[in-house]
């Protein structure tokens, strides 16, 4: 329990804030819907009828960004902080902004399952994961559940897609697996679901940090999640963006403007845009192909995207997504069907039988047929003789005595 208490309470991407990001010249507003193509793949679908659940730390609802398009859902991890507060849905808020950005018509449940990063409940968890402490309070306990029950919650009210800008690269609390949480993306899998994941903010570019880029961040690592890659306006990795193998597709992720929390508007970095991005993408896809699958959404990213010059690598996965190039693909693919694949391999495995297959002679009937009568014949004496012994002897007359004279 402890180790699920202290990677879940923690559990979060970081939206960085533009003040904190190296002295680099800013990009282009909205230059993420130039790269990502999302005017023309808008001409195509806008993600109506698609539910996409941010699952983060709140969604102001009330922003003029979102025009009652966002509801609310369960708040999952609890901690005190309410509506209104600083540190009430900054990052959330800035998600659902990104998603609806790209998808318009999309709605957006918003369920509360982690801490903004200035959260007092958040500290308190930091504080007491430092120390080793064993003590873990109500809304602690409630955090270690809290991801596993927003991924169930949100499919059971209709989700097609399940966008999650939060990891556990950045603690080092341990793996960060949770049995819980596994069991919830299966589920959800399992329902049709698409999941999407930040690839975590633990990268560097930095030839010191030797373990920077070695560890692994979840949800993004459970098998079925896409895990969604940062790149900058230059096509490069964002120095943040976590490096490793499950990294499935990339989206900008440096300079990304979106709604804030206490109004306007502000600019972050961080994998956890790109991967509302990539989440606004998918609603996209599912707008112009309902029946499309979870495996057939990841095909069709994977196989639309902008490819890296030397193919797929664990910096940018298989590369830039191209939104019209994917929505185009989504319409165009036919529903999935489960069928046995025919082997077309050799005849035989190796190099096949070094000599030639042995024969038998066939087996002569008539010793069969007499086997089988003589059987037969003794079965019947068999029984004869067990209803001779069966028989009720004869019993004397009434008043006669038995035996002799």
């Amino acid at each position: 329990m402890i180790r699920r208490l202290t990677c879940a309470a923690v559990l979060v991407a970081g939206l960085v804030a533009a003040t904190a990001a190296p002295a680099v010249a800013e990009a282009p507003r909205g230059w993420e819907q130039q790269v990502m193509k999302v005017p023309a793949a808008q001409q195509l679908g806008q993600g109506k009828g698609v539910t996409v659940a941010v699952l983060d730390t709140g969604v102001m609802k009330n922003h003029p960004e979102f025009r009652g398009r966002v509801t609310s859902g369960p708040d999952f991890i609890g901690g005190g902080a309410r509506p209104g507060q600083s540190y009430w849905g900054a990052h959330g808020t800035a998600m659902a902004s990104s998603v609806l950005r790209v998808a318009p018509q999309a709605r957006v449940l918003s369920v509360r399952v982690i801490w903004d990063r200035e959260d007092p409940a958040r500290k308190r968890a930091e504080a007491a994961a430092k120390s080793g402490s064993t003590a873990a309070d109500k809304e602690s306990i409630k955090a270690g559940t809290a991801l596993a029950k927003g991924i169930r919650y949100a499919v059971d009210k209709g989700a097609r897609v399940i966008s999650m800008s939060l990891g556990t690269d950045e603690w080092g609390f341990g793996s960060g697996y949770d049995d819980l949480t596994a069991s919830a993306v299966d589920y959800a899998l399992g329902k049709g679901a698409i999941l999407l994941a930040s690839a975590g903010n633990g990268g560097s570019t930095d030839p010191l940090e030797v373990d920077a880029n070695n560890v692994v961040s979840y949800p993004a690592a459970y098998p079925g999640v896409i895990a969604v890659a940062a790149m900058g306006p230059g096509g490069a990795r964002a120095e943040f963006s976590q490096v490793h193998t499950y990294n499935t597709i990339t989206a900008p992720g440096v300079d990304i403007y979106a709604a804030d929390n206490r109004g306007g508007y502000r600019a972050g970095d961080g994998t956890s845009p790109a991967c509302a991005l990539a989440a606004g993408t998918a609603a996209l896809m599912l707008s112009r192909n309902p029946d499309l699958t979870p495996r057939q959404v990841r095909d069709i990213l994977v196989r639309t995207a902008r490819k890296p010059p030397s193919g797929y690598n664990v910096f940018l996965g298989f590369g830039l997504i191209d939104a019209a190039a994917a929505v185009r693909a989504a319409g165009a693919t036919k529903d999935a069907k489960i069928e046995a694949a025919p082997y077309k391999g050799k005849e035989y495995l190796g190099g096949g039988p070094v000599a030639a297959p042995t024969t038998n002679p066939p087996i002569d009937m008539s010793y069969v047929a007499v086997g089988g009568t003589a059987a037969g014949v003794g079965l019947l004496f068999l029984l004869i003789a067990v209803l001779l012994m069966r028989r009720p002897r004869a019993r004397p007359a009434p008043g006669r005595p038995m035996g002799g004279a």
